[in-house]
């Protein structure tokens, strides 16, 4: 076995094709424009809109930041019981030999499954934190979501 072989058959000395330098907040808000008669309602379980956005920025010398958005607005008929918008950040370097055809489906897919495990987390913090029931996001297939823009991108043009 080769000092660099790890047993995988990978030399130890390759640089992965995928390097987070950094996560971050980069904008956190939370509202509750109702507070606190809005918990005089919460007897009822409040309807709730997520709207969920990835923004990939190339920075130069292989590095990007990938920002997914996440905006929640929770009703009660027409009251907004609060509203939460996060805006989590990664910095990434990618490997220079990697296709630039796979580029995007990195930062569109990869990077984003990598962020929102700690996004989803600050999010239910914040909730609950609010004196709100913690708003548990659902896995997200990020993959499906950047197909089915695909397809109906093709079908628009």
């Amino acid at each position: 076995m080769a000092a660099d072989d790890n047993g995988s058959g990978m030399d130890m000395t390759e640089t992965p094709p995928l390097i987070v330098k950094a996560q971050y907040i980069k904008d956190l808000s939370f509202e509750m424009p109702g507070a606190p008669a809005i918990f005089g309602r919460l007897d009822t379980e409040p309807e709730i809109e997520v709207q969920i956005n990835v923004h990939p920025d190339e920075l130069g010398d292989g590095d990007y930041e990938v920002v997914l958005i996440i905006e929640a607005r929770a009703t009660l008929g027409d009251e907004t019981a609060f509203v939460a918008e996060l805006e989590y950040a990664g910095l990434f370097e990618l490997n220079s030999s990697i296709p630039e055809e796979y580029i995007g489906s990195i930062l569109l897919v990869e990077c984003p499954r990598i962020l929102f495990p700690f996004a989803r987390n600050i999010i239910a913090s914040a909730t609950s934190e609010s004196g709100m029931p913690p708003l548990m996001l659902q896995p997200i297939d990020f993959n499906a979501i950047v197909q089915a823009q695909m397809v109906q991108g093709a079908g628009n043009a």
